[in-house]
């Protein structure tokens, strides 16, 4: 699958979010909100300071690379990051692999007030209209009842395709994922 690259990187903003390249101040804020246990409920773990670090680090290379990725979300008018939304190529063992999927991960203190929607259709509409993918996919655990939901309000659809995550061991409580797509057309 070849991966469109920009010129330099994107800049999203809805009415309310302004989805921008990481900067330095960032990463103490992303490293709070990937050690709080209601943020990472349905991840296997909460990260370390050091591997959020790692972990923001590498998104931020992302997309100086291509231009796009997980993007840093600010409320405009706050001017303080409260999480990451954006597009990201996952790993090849995946089932719906080489693909783009969509992600987020929202700092509690926002959640409830449309924020992963908004930047979540802002990111779905950048990849078809400026990066001209054809699909974007979405995957989320089985028990993740809150992402299905923001996933189908941005008018993605379940594939039925369910698949054991290649990270997890068989049998955990997170290894089974729902598959969602941007397209009908959509096959695994």
């Amino acid at each position: 699958m070849e991966l469109p690259k920009l010129a330099s990187p994107a800049t999203l903003t809805t009415a309310r979010l302004e989805l921008r390249q990481w900067q330095p101040g960032d990463t103490a804020a992303f490293a709070r909100l990937c050690a709080d246990p209601d943020v990472m409920r349905f991840f296997p773990a909460t990260l370390t300071s050091a591997q959020a670090e790692q972990m923001a680090n590498k998104i931020h290379g992302l997309i100086a690379q291509r231009g796009w990725g997980f993007w840093a979300v600010e409320v405009i008018g706050l001017q303080k990051f409260i999480s990451f939304v954006g597009l990201h190529t996952p790993q090849p063992e995946l089932l719906c692999a080489p693909c783009v999927e969509i992600g987020w991960r929202l700092d509690k203190s926002h959640w409830g007030k449309g924020y992963a929607t908004e930047a979540a259709r802002a990111a779905l509409q950048f990849g078809f209209d400026e990066l001209g993918l054809k699909a974007i996919v979405a995957f989320t655990p089985a028990p993740n009842k809150p992402s299905q939901a923001v996933i189908r309000k941005i008018g993605m659809h379940n594939t039925g395709n369910n698949f054991n995550h290649p990270s997890l061991p068989k049998g955990h409580w997170l290894s089974e994922h729902v598959l969602y797509a941007s397209r009908v057309t959509f096959k695994c």
